[in-house]
């Protein structure tokens, strides 16, 4: 593997617990399924897609120097990601998600990425310290599982000024987060219907209508999806809409994340404008249809 990046990747790397039954769910449901453990975190599942599709990101994040970090870093490396700008903290556990899933898509999750929210800033010294290129001039996948204070931070910061920022919330209750790349005008941000909604502060029946708004409040680019219906990319030459293919869904959690990071790939790749949607939009379908290997 190589040891130079083609995209930064920061925000959480941690382990999903995630449990899956096949029968259609609600709260208060006790059905049989599958528990299974596996390297998740924004982040991470948007590197881990990116390296399916042959590129080699690096991974700004925060993992404790505990048996499960250890085992997280290890599998990160195995997945092809660099590790070795992570922040490894002697105090801090190792972050971990949990979801249960049903046939009717997520019926509950919670997060516990404080330890990255207690890292706070000091996930980005290899941008300071000269291990990373700065100001750095490639790609950046960032999540909204970063505080606040950071994301303001960062969508100010002369580190990331000449950058190819692209944002993304880790869930609809943290997607405020992302207000100030809007006010700053920085990056592409991917949201769903629901998320769109909560940053313009209003709410949405279509994606093209969703694009739209966050464009007129600011956003330099915006991707917008909305499940098995039309998503739009908007920017400065329009709106681009396309509707995904229909597919069993299996699983649920990470395909925001690949739908970012085949659209991000395919750009990269210098695609088209219309067909890195659609590849993005393929590559989600295969994943919630549980035909891609993760």
């Amino acid at each position: 593997m190589k040891n130079t990046p083609d995209i930064l990747c920061i925000g959480s790397v941690l382990w999903d617990v995630i449990g899956r039954s096949e029968n259609a769910m609600r709260q208060g449901s006790d059905m049989p399924g599958r528990i299974s453990r596996l390297p998740g975190g924004v982040a991470l599942n948007i590197g881990m897609a990116l390296a399916r599709f042959g590129l080699t990101p690096a991974l700004l994040s925060a993992v404790g120097r505990d048996a499960e970090g250890d085992e997280l870093i290890a599998a990160c490396a195995r997945r092809g990601l660099i590790t070795d700008h992570v922040y490894r903290s002697d105090d801090l556990p190792t972050d971990r998600y949990m979801a249960v899933e049903g046939a009717n898509g997520l019926i509950a999750a919670i997060a516990d990425a404080h330890s990255l929210e207690a890292a706070g800033d000091k996930i980005l010294r290899p941008l300071e310290d000269g291990s990373l290129p700065a100001p750095y001039t490639g790609a950046v996948a960032l999540d909204g599982n970063l505080t606040v204070d950071l994301l303001g931070q960062m969508a100010q910061s002369p580190l990331l000024a000449q950058a190819d920022l692209r944002v993304a919330p880790a869930s609809p209750g943290k997607a405020l987060r992302l207000s100030p790349f809007l006010q700053e005008g920085r990056g592409t941000l991917y949201v769903n219907l629901e998320e769109a909604g909560l940053l313009c502060q209003t709410s949405f029946d279509n994606s093209p209508k969703a694009a739209a708004a966050l464009l007129a409040r600011g956003a330099l680019r915006a991707v917008v999806t909305d499940g098995g219906n039309p998503a739009t990319v908007g920017g400065a030459d329009g709106l681009i809409t396309l509707t995904p293919p229909q597919v069993h869904v299996a699983r649920v959690t990470g395909a925001g994340d690949t739908f970012m990071a085949a659209h991000v790939a395919a750009e990269l790749n210098e695609a088209a404008p219309e067909a890195a949607l659609k590849a993005a939009l393929d590559a989600a379908a295969l994943y919630v249809s549980g035909e891609t290997k993760i």
